[in-house]
């Protein structure tokens, strides 16, 4: 219950802190940074060397990278159709197209399915949303941003991406059956610990609520396919058509229910796809999943 607290607390201060005049108009972007920089690869270190290989995993990896190339082609066929900018469109792909699969999602899988749950929950996450974050979230933002593509340049980005460095040395670990020594894996834990708090009050220093915004058609659209499309998908996909059953599966199929992932939205502001919209997918989209996510826990418990 600590960690939905954190959620709304962290949330609210950053709106609050819009009023603060010692907080400079550009204190989300350092914010940000520091996410990118020292957060997501200090988890990375801490989670990936942990994990074990097996079959289980394709399940629950299947969320992320299945789930980002439907956002993918649902968007993009959408966009065409309608003729959206490249940047709306990207940041709904990034929004729409991953989950926040740890800092919402750990705590509720936790409290509804414990320890057990939590393995699952952390592949979906860490080899899972992740991955996809680090590589594909990367080179749609790169395309989508402005500019024509340039390969070398979207490659770089990847290869240089402080989170895909971690995620490359934690992958080694792993296969090496390395882990670092106890201290300095709790050093990792604690700075992987501030994205939460961190990056919320980012996307709270950028919320506005603006009834004459052009984005609130956007916004329905897209956390109706994060919270609704997506994971009925994976419902039909994973329960009638790959006749999946147990644990594993119904944790991943409530993983993909969740809210749009924090780090994605940040990601899309750095790039300038649409900040304010990927700010409101975050705000709104996080106290909204859990109306939705009783509901799919609902369903999965009389599937």
């Amino acid at each position: 219950m600590d960690s939905i607290i954190l959620l709304f607390l962290c949330m609210i201060l950053g709106i609050a802190l819009q009023r603060v005049k010692a907080f400079p108009a550009n204190s989300h972007q350092v914010l940000n940074q520091f996410v990118i920089y020292i957060s997501l690869p200090a988890l990375a270190l801490f989670y990936i060397p942990k994990i074990e290989i097996s079959t289980k995993l394709l399940f629950p990896l299947g969320i992320a990278w299945i789930g980002f190339l439907l956002a993918f082609l649902f968007f993009n066929v959408l966009g065409k159709y309608f003729g959206w900018s490249k940047k709306l469109i990207g940041c709904l792909v990034l929004t729409g197209g991953l989950g926040n699969t740890s800092f919402v999602g750990f705590p509720v899988i936790e409290a509804l399915y414990g320890k057990k749950g939590m393995e699952t929950a952390i592949i979906v996450d860490q080899p899972g949303t992740f991955v996809v974050m680090a590589t594909l979230g990367i080179i749609v933002a790169s395309i989508y941003s402005k500019g024509t593509p340039n390969p070398k340049a979207i490659a770089s980005k990847i290869l240089l991406f402080p989170p895909f460095i971690a995620f490359f040395l934690a992958v080694m670990m792993n296969v090496l059956k390395f882990d670092f020594v106890e201290d300095l894996q709790l050093v990792f834990q604690r700075l992987g610990n501030t994205v939460t708090p961190i990056a919320l009050v980012a996307v709270g220093l950028q919320l506005k609520i603006d009834k004459r915004s052009q984005h609130w058609n956007f916004l329905t659209l897209g956390l109706l396919f994060k919270l609704v499309i997506t994971p009925l998908f994976f419902v039909i996909l994973y329960k009638f058509i790959l006749k999946g059953s147990g644990i594993e599966v119904d944790v991943s199929i409530l993983e993909s229910a969740m809210a749009p992932m924090i780090t994605a939205a940040i990601l899309a502001s750095s790039y300038g796809l649409k900040p304010k919209l990927s700010s409101m997918m975050i705000g709104f989209g996080i106290p909204i999943s859990f109306v939705t996510l009783a509901f799919w826990y609902y369903i999965l418990n009389i599937l």
